[in-house]
């Protein structure tokens, strides 16, 4: 159903490619992450919600094919579906049925609540072509709540000591997760690096309540930033737009801080353990909810991942993708 090229994963009943890393004639896109949805393609299928958000990624003249969560369409021998992943806004799960049986392919995916996106849809297949950016025991995350609660406090603490509370997240998904998270604990405004405002609009255009923003670049220079949020991509550490921050605290959230030694490497005062993909536990309770016989592992932490599934009594090994995500350097 499946199989590995130079170009991706190709489909040749569908004859078509899931998150292509060239340019091809259909590429079939999981989410709008730079690293699954690259420019030159053809036409570009996807679910309906992340349509605005590849719009933005790709430019306006880019084709663009959206479909409704749950619709199966034709696609040559194979019928495909897309169905929520609980990732980022618009993300899916790819299904496939054809003569080869029921193959899913996660792209990115996580289970804890997200009130930017819609759930994870456990979906029964043959074979589950899964991601495993975080597949190793060592991460378990802490229910997003403990997490937020963290960020606030630390906020609050910056406040009265008169520092400007600087955190670093994903332009696209963690950015605006964390802008809807914090509704739940505060009203206050947040200030944002300019690269964050395309993807926070698009967000908004979509019906996403998040906390009000204002451009870290529309502030009068002068006037301190003392006290404030301010949400960046890691793109603009170090740079000399964060001179006008003056004295602060700089934080990073990712599942990455989960791991001490990458805390104390990458030198933040706080490291805040959020991520937008599946821990250990979440991966294999997934697995299972599947039905699957066979399970394909992709990205971050594969092979041990594939390995682990062969002791459980699962057909299993790992499909190579040049995705890239958190354990890699940031989307674009």
């Amino acid at each position: 159903m499946l199989t590995e090229t130079a170009a991706g994963l190709y489909c040749p009943g569908g004859a078509s490619y899931i998150d292509p890393w060239v340019p091809v004639a259909r590429a079939v896109i999981t989410h709008a992450h730079g690293d699954h949805a690259r420019h030159g393609s053809g036409a570009y299928l996807c679910a309906e919600p992340c349509a605005p958000l590849l719009a933005r990624r790709l430019g306006p003249s880019t084709v663009i094919e959206p479909t409704p969560y749950g619709t199966r369409i034709t696609l040559g021998e194979t019928r495909v579906s897309f169905h929520p992943a609980g990732h980022i806004l618009g993300s899916s799960q790819v299904r496939i049925e054809g003569p080869g049986g029921i193959w899913v392919v996660t792209g990115d995916f996580k289970r804890a609540a997200d009130p930017t996106c819609a759930p994870f849809e456990p979906v029964r297949c043959d074979t589950f072509v899964t991601e495993s950016t975080f597949g190793l025991p060592i991460y378990r995350w802490d229910p997003t709540d403990v997490v937020m609660r963290e960020i606030t406090s630390w906020w609050d603490e910056n406040r009265t000591r008169g520092l400007t509370s600087i955190l670093f997240c994903y332009t696209l998904g963690k950015a605006q997760r964390l802008l809807a998270e914090l509704t739940r604990f505060t009203d206050r405004p947040v200030l944002v690096h300019g690269m964050l405002l395309p993807m926070t609009d698009a967000y908004r255009s979509q019906g996403v309540a998040m906390l009000e923003t204002t451009a870290l670049i529309e502030r009068p220079r002068g006037k301190s930033c003392a006290g404030e949020l301010v949400l960046a991509p890691l793109s603009a550490r170090g740079t000399p737009w964060m001179r006008r921050l003056g004295d602060l605290s700089d934080g990073f959230a990712s599942g990455l801080m989960r791991v001490r030694g990458v805390r104390r490497q990458r030198g933040f005062d706080r490291g805040f353990v959020l991520s937008d993909h599946a821990d250990w536990p979440s991966l294999l309770h997934t697995i299972d909810e599947t039905g699957a016989s066979r399970v394909l592992a992709t990205h971050g932490h594969a092979e041990p991942l594939a390995r682990f599934l062969t002791t459980r009594g699962l057909e299993s090994g790992v499909m190579r993708t040049a995705w890239e995500g958190e354990t890699g350097s940031e989307e674009p």
